[in-house]
């Protein structure tokens, strides 16, 4: 029997549309179930514990989400669609924010998805194709999950206590992202190539490539400055995101 739900609750759109999911997870659908906020969502938002470990916005969609899903699986792109989402059936689509000491008003439904490009995958699989332009090697890499994103944030903080002026948050995002080189997919591989023989111009290109074909959401305004000069920035998302009124 199908189960009812006691909330209005309605259906948002993936930007990968489910192609980098196995067909077995849910996900690969392509759309996911979410329920509107209620005061038991504001209690999240509000909870000083959640907010000072930096697991608020997770621990919010974690309770919206109908869908019967893995949060880990979730790739980023797709995270941030669920939190736009996640703004307008909570609290509306009008947000404004402040930059440069000046109150911007913008409408979320404005927000456009960027949609994954069908012909680069192959349906089911996380894997993309590169010949990096300088060296000429041949890696496959993946769009990275919200179970990489912790696995990456945990990785930092350990080698961040074994040495706190050295900074790998670079080279271990890339250990992360790269799936093999020449075709060798042992992970001892990938952290020698990323340690020793990735160049810069090609871990740049790498980066640029993902940026440009990575289904996400586009969060990019047009500013104009009071000289009248424009200025592409970015929708700030944190916690004044969803409740402008909380006082942190």
């Amino acid at each position: 029997m199908e189960q009812q739900h006691q909330f209005p609750t309605e259906e948002v759109t993936l930007p990968s549309k489910g192609l980098l999911y196995p067909e077995s997870s849910p996900l690969s659908k392509g759309v996911i179930e979410m329920k509107y906020m209620t005061a038991r969502e504001e209690d999240i938002l509000t909870n000083q514990n959640y907010i000072q470990n930096g697991t608020v916005i997770d621990k919010l969609l974690q309770s919206l989400i109908v869908t019967s899903i893995d949060y880990n699986d979730l790739l980023v792109g797709d995270k941030n669609a669920i939190l736009i989402a996640a703004r307008i059936l909570g609290y509306g689509s009008e947000y404004s924010f402040t930059y440069n000491e000046e109150k911007i008003e913008v409408d979320l439904t404005d927000v456009k998805d960027k949609f994954l490009d069908e012909s680069l995958v192959t349906e089911g699989k996380n894997e993309f194709h590169l010949t990096l332009p300088t060296s000429k090697k041949e890696i496959t890499f993946k769009i990275l999950t919200h179970g990489d994103e912790n696995s990456i944030s945990n990785e930092l903080k350990g080698l961040k206590k074994i040495n706190k002026n050295k900074s790998s948050d670079l080279t271990t995002r890339m250990k992360y992202i790269i799936t093999s080189v020449g075709g060798d997919y042992e992970k001892k591989t990938i952290r020698e190539f990323v340690d020793t023989q990735l160049l810069a111009r090609d871990s740049r290109a790498l980066r640029n490539y993902i940026t440009d074909i990575q289904p996400n959401v586009d969060l990019s305004y047009d500013y104009e400055d009071p000289r009248g000069n424009m200025k592409e920035i970015s929708i700030p998302i944190g916690l004044n995101f969803f409740w402008p009124d909380t006082e942190l």
